[in-house]
């Protein structure tokens, strides 16, 4: 679809060969190439290596950056507040986006057309959102304002995730269960997931406490591993009590396993994103302590470890976005789960195509690509949910660019130099997920005379 902003020439030419694509598949990539795109440009945006090269390698860069009327270096154009620009372009794009397509039910309407289509219009639009918050005025009292919106949607995109990954093991769970039933193979595999899973938590947390503690210090560190194990216990036990299984018979490990890994890997993220600490050796020097010996030599390579982790990042970002905005992801959220009976164990379970309820798909070509036009009996996913959680993912990347609160000093060269705030915000996630898990056990003995389902 990139091609054919060019023309139908460049469309047949560059995407004759490429493989047969669906139509609600093709246009979610458009939206998260253009994610990317915005994302790249804000990192570069971060990079005071990026900035030095342009001065020392392109002529006349001071004319220029007066040219463009973004300060006599261009200092316009880098650092936080510029992040912060661009990041209010793209989130207003995508919440244009939402409001836009509030209630379409069918890809025939007018709206929906808009939607699927006209991408290169919609570049320049999004071009122009991002330039045109430069000419803000009154630009310190936008970006305080901004400041507490991003913070609020990064916080709400953070949320939407624990819920769609609590909703997610409980799915897992009953799905599985369903070819109990049937076949004594879901039986055996049920454990066999289980155990991993469990034998994975127990580790991490052995491995923390191996290399994130020592015998004087590291106060923190011991706290936290110690509440965090005991959470994963806590709700362990919880998950098997009579009282949760005789509301809940789909209650078991496997949900609780799940997310004891999860907050195992929290855990060590935020172990891993606190700032170091130091004390005097005995040669009055000092010397980190309460992390890896090995980690210290890594950072060493600050350039490579960015890189690498930065894109790892982003990536599980564009992952969640995508995953998230299925129509089954966006009813989970409105409390709206299949019924058990309709349940059909299979090990993929929640790879499942979209729109695999259309037993005729129509196919068209027209010169390009081959594109399966599988929405012609309505949509197969949320259009304004879609663009919700992409108008929330562009808060959260601005905050996680800029280091959260920590905005100031922030570089990306130094993305993973330890902040209090980040290690913070990891360790909140870790105890909301822990409750919302346990809110899903125990809410139907709060509440008895209401119907819960999960």
């Amino acid at each position: 679809q990139l091609a054919c902003c060019c023309g139908t020439a460049a469309c047949s030419l560059c995407c004759r060969c490429c493989p047969k694509i669906k139509q609600s598949t093709s246009t979610r990539f458009m939206y998260a190439l253009y994610f990317i795109l915005v994302t790249i440009i804000c990192c570069v945006m971060m990079s005071t290596t990026v900035a030095n090269e342009m001065k020392t390698h392109i002529p006349f860069y001071k004319q220029m950056c007066k040219g463009i009327q973004a300060g006599e270096m261009c200092e316009k154009l880098v650092g936080y507040s510029a992040v912060y620009k661009v990041c209010f372009g793209m989130a207003c794009f995508f919440f244009l986006f939402f409001l836009f397509t509030i209630k379409i039910s069918s890809s025939k309407s007018c709206r929906a057309y808009i939607h699927n289509g006209f991408w290169l219009f919609k570049l320049i639009l999004l071009a122009a959102m991002c330039s045109g918050a430069f000419f803000i005025p009154d630009q310190d009292t936008f970006l305080n304002a901004w400041r507490y919106v991003g913070a609020t949607g990064g916080f709400l995109f953070i949320a939407i995730q624990l819920i769609l990954l609590v909703e997610f093991a409980h799915k897992w769970n009953k799905n599985w269960t369903a070819g109990t039933n049937h076949k004594q193979m879901w039986n055996g595999l049920l454990a066999l997931v289980t155990l991993i899973l469990y034998s994975i938590a127990v580790a991490a947390l052995v491995l923390m406490a191996l290399f994130y503690t020592r015998s004087e210090g590291c106060m923190y560190n011991k706290v936290l591993i110690g509440v965090n194990g005991g959470l994963c216990l806590f709700v362990s036990l919880v998950a098997i009590s009579p009282c949760v299984q005789n509301r809940q018979p789909h209650s078991g490990l496997l949900q609780s396993g799940v997310i004891s890994c999860y907050v195992m890997y929290l855990t060590f993220s935020a172990l891993s994103s606190k700032p170091p600490e130091t004390i005097l050796d005995e040669n009055n020097q000092n010397i980190t302590i309460c992390v890896p010996e090995f980690s210290q030599g890594l950072h060493r390579d600050e350039n490579l470890v960015t890189g690498l982790g930065t894109t790892i990042l982003f990536g599980c970002i564009l992952y969640s976005c995508l995953t998230s905005t299925t129509r089954a992801s966006s009813e989970a959220l409105r409390g709206i789960y299949a019924a058990p009976e309709t349940e059909v164990a299979r090990c993929c379970f929640c790879c499942v195509p979209d729109g695999e309820a259309d037993a005729e798909e129509h196919i068209e070509k027209r010169g390009g690509q081959t594109v399966i036009y599988d929405e012609k009996k309505g949509t197969v996913y949320s259009y304004a949910y879609f663009h919700f959680v992409f108008f929330l993912a562009s808060l959260y990347v601005m905050m996680t660019v800029t280091h959260w609160f920590h905005y100031e000093s922030a570089q990306i060269e130094k993305f993973f130099t330890g902040t209090w705030s980040i290690f913070w915000i990891k360790m909140v996630s870790c105890w909301v997920c822990v409750s919302l898990y346990l809110w899903t056990l125990t809410a139907p003995l709060c509440c008895p005379t209401r119907e819960f389902s999960v």
